[in-house]
C-alpha cells in the first residue's frame, strides 16, 4: 500500500538524470546547488503520481504515456515567471521612437506593409500585448499587417495569456492612460483588469520550446524579436544554441532585443550592436559576413 512521505529525499544519481533530462528537453541548468530546489518543487509530483522514489519519476518521464504532458508540468515549476507591463520602459522608448520607425521605412520601400514579432518567453502575456498596445498607438501602422507571437515553454502561463486577465501588481509600470484606454475592470473580481479584444486580435499566443530547432522553424521569419530575461536561465552551449535559433528566424536587418543584465559576448557573431538614443540593441546586418547562415 502507497504511504504518502511529505519530503522523499533525492538521492545524487536521481539527481543528476532528471536535471540531465531536463537539460537536454529545454536546455535549462542546474548545477549541484540546485538539487534542493528540485528536490522540494518535484516532490509535489511524487505525491499526485503515488511514487515513492525520484528514479521512479524519472522513470515516468522518460517511457510514461503522458510524458508530455509531465514534462510540461515539471517546467510550470521550475521556471520562474517574473513580469509586469511596460518592463525596462527604456528599451520600450527605443523600440517606438527609433526602430520601428527605420523598420517600416525599409519596408515600404519594398511596399511591404507586413510587421512581424516574436515575444520569445512571453510568460503571461504582459511583454506582447504591451508591444500591441505601443503599436496601437503609432498612427503611422494604420492598415499595416500587424502580427505578434508570445510563445513559452510554460503552460500555466500561457493560459493566463489567453485569458488576459491581470492584478495590481502587473501594473506597476503602466501609465494610467494605457489602463484606462486599454482594460476594463472585472465584474466578478476586485482589482482585476480584462485586456481590450483590440490587443488581443494583434496577438498570437503558443507553446514552444525554443531548444527545439525543428518547432522553432515553423514560426518563419519575424522582423524583431523580444527575449528579455530569458536566455539568464541557460548555460553557455544551450545560450549559443537558442541565440542560433533565434537568428534563423529573424529577416536581414531584423533585430534582437534581450534584458537589461544580457549580452552576446561570447555566445554570438552574427549581430551587430546597435547603439540608439536610449539602448543598445542587437541587429542581423543585411549581408551576413560569408554569405547565407547555415
Amino acid at each position: 500500500m502507497f504511504v504518502f512521505k511529505a519530503d522523499i529525499p533525492m538521492e545524487e544519481d536521481d539527481f543528476r538524470l532528471l536535471r540531465d533530462f531536463v537539460y537536454q528537453y529545454c536546455g535549462l541548468y542546474f548545477d549541484s546547488d540546485s538539487k534542493y530546489l528540485l528536490e522540494k518543487r518535484l516532490n509535489k509530483r511524487l505525491s499526485h503520481h503515488r511514487l515513492e522514489t525520484f528514479r521512479d519519476y524519472y522513470y515516468l518521464l522518460r517511457y510514461g504515456h503522458e510524458k508530455e504532458q509531465e514534462l510540461a508540468a515539471v517546467i510550470d515549476l521550475l521556471t520562474t515567471n517574473e513580469t509586469y507591463f511596460f518592463r525596462e520602459d527604456f528599451q520600450l522608448k527605443t523600440f517606438v521612437e527609433e526602430i520601428i520607425p527605420e523598420l517600416c521605412e525599409q519596408k515600404r520601400k519594398r511596399g511591404d506593409h507586413t510587421l512581424r514579432i516574436w515575444s520569445a518567453g512571453c510568460s503571461s502575456g504582459e511583454e506582447p500585448y504591451t508591444v500591441a498596445m505601443l503599436l496601437l498607438e503609432n498612427p503611422d501602422l494604420s492598415g499595416w499587417d500587424i502580427n505578434i507571437v508570445g510563445t513559452d515553454i510554460c503552460q500555466e502561463v500561457l493560459t493566463k495569456a489567453r485569458h488576459g486577465l491581470y492584478g495590481t501588481n502587473s501594473f506597476r509600470g503602466t501609465d494610467d492612460y494605457y489602463l484606462q484606454k486599454y482594460f476594463t475592470p472585472s465584474p466578478e473580481e476586485e482589482n482585476i483588469w480584462k485586456i481590450d479584444d483590440r490587443v488581443k486580435q494583434l496577438v498570437t499566443i503558443s507553446r514552444l520550446n525554443l531548444f527545439d530547432s525543428r518547432r522553432v522553424s515553423v514560426l518563419g521569419e519575424v522582423d524583431l524579436i523580444f527575449c528579455r530575461n530569458v536566455i539568464i536561465y541557460f548555460d553557455l552551449n544551450s545560450k549559443r544554441q537558442v541565440i542560433t535559433n533565434l537568428r534563423d528566424r529573424l529577416s536581414p536587418g531584423g533585430f534582437l532585443l534581450l534584458g537589461h543584465s544580457e549580452s552576446l559576448m561570447n555566445i554570438s557573431t552574427d549581430f551587430q550592436l546597435r547603439h540608439f538614443v536610449n539602448d543598445m540593441v542587437y541587429q542581423l546586418p543585411l549581408s551576413p559576413p560569408g554569405g547565407k547562415h547555415d
